[in-house]
């Protein structure tokens, strides 16, 4: 039997409850015993509901207890790369809600001091655990796919702000909006499915158009927390090119408002032996066989009481019981924050941005 897990989490706000805790007081090798957050009186219900014992206000208490084997960060983005590296200096294992980190040289810290303190650190990537995502990267990596030379990916809300005036919406905490909200979990996915290519130049554009607007269709707006007469200094719709080393293309677009039909997420793929489209988890293939176009939708069902939150956790606890070698390292962490960095730095030129 492997050892028991003990947990410590940072940030006690709707991702974590909603995205991490159930996995947490579940899984049989974790014991979840303590929890930070500024918010002591936030902190002291979600450990009264959780039983938890130990709760602090402060991270750096939280870090120094000895028994902790796992740090979990659920804080906003603009505290990440301080907390996860502070707990690598200090021997934990770290998971962190993404993005990895608001700029490239944290992100670089953050895999140096994984690295230097011989500590697991992954960034929270559970799109790559959706069923038809396992599924499409097995077909791709058999070659049924050939050679994919282009792609499209985005997450398109029509109204879906989330904490509208608070942190979500202020760039000094949350580095930027749906780009670095949303495309870090699709363009993630996409260059994995590709086999990570090396990015090399982006071209894009951001726009602000729905600041001041108060409606909301999507249940996503109800993360974070809204602060009337608050901040709104990010982009609400972010489009974009990106040029791999292998000569691959992706364009991206993400919105958290856009007047679109409904919202939705997709990826899709441009092959010399079959396509593929990936929208709102549902996969088709379009290829050919015996002289006539065919398309094909495989039946995937996940088991249980799967999410993919909660697939990646468990993923992220077989690696540190050292079952399982990681489906992301902090390299592809580093890429990623490079690409969304170049993304705002194209718009910010009006021009190419070479990595």
């Amino acid at each position: 039997m492997s050892k028991t897990l003990k947990v410590g989490v940072i940030g006690t706000g709707g991702i974590f409850k909603k995205g991490h805790l159930p996995t947490l007081l579940e899984h049989p090798e974790l014991e979840l015993v303590a929890l930070c957050d500024i918010n002591e009186e936030k902190v002291q219900r979600v450990a009264a509901g959780s039983n938890v014992s130990r709760v602090f206000t402060s991270f750096e208490e939280l870090i120094a207890q000895d028994d902790l084997d796992i740090i979990d960060i659920c804080a906003p983005n603009c505290y990440h790369a301080e907390m996860a590296i502070a707990a690598l200096e200090a021997g934990k294992h770290v998971f962190c809600e993404k993005p990895d980190a608001i700029t490239p040289e944290e992100a670089i810290r953050m895999s140096e001091a994984a690295k230097k303190n011989g500590r697991i650190l992954m960034c929270m990537r559970n799109n790559r655990f959706m069923p038809a995502s396992q599924y499409l990267k097995k077909y791709i990596d058999e070659g049924l796919m050939g050679e994919i030379y282009t792609g499209r990916c985005g997450w398109l809300r029509r109204r879906g702000i989330p904490g509208l005036g608070g942190w979500f919406t202020t760039k000094a905490m949350s580095g930027g909006g749906p780009l670095i909200d949303l495309g870090v979990h699709y363009i993630d996915l996409s260059v994995w499915l590709m086999g990570n290519p090396k990015p090399i130049a982006v071209s894009a554009a951001i726009y602000n158009k729905f600041a001041s607007n108060q409606i909301s269709d999507s249940e996503h707006s109800e993360f974070g927390e809204k602060q009337d007469n608050g901040t709104f200094d990010v982009e609400d719709l972010a489009t974009g090119f990106i040029r791999f080393d292998n000569g691959a293309t992706l364009q991206i677009e993400f919105s958290w408002a856009s007047n679109v039909n409904e919202e939705h997420n997709f990826v899709e793929f441009r092959g010399t032996k079959a396509g593929s489209a990936l929208r709102n988890g549902q996969l088709s293939i379009y290829s050919e066989a015996a002289g006539q176009l065919v398309n094909i939708n495989p039946v995937l069902k996940a088991s249980g009481t799967y999410t993919p939150h909660s697939e990646h956790l468990k993923h992220f606890v077989d690696c540190v019981q050292h079952r399982a070698e990681p489906i992301n390292s902090p390299e592809h962490g580093v890429d990623m924050i490079k690409i969304l960095s170049a993304i705002y730095e194209s718009a910010k030129r009006g021009q190419e941005v070479r990595l």
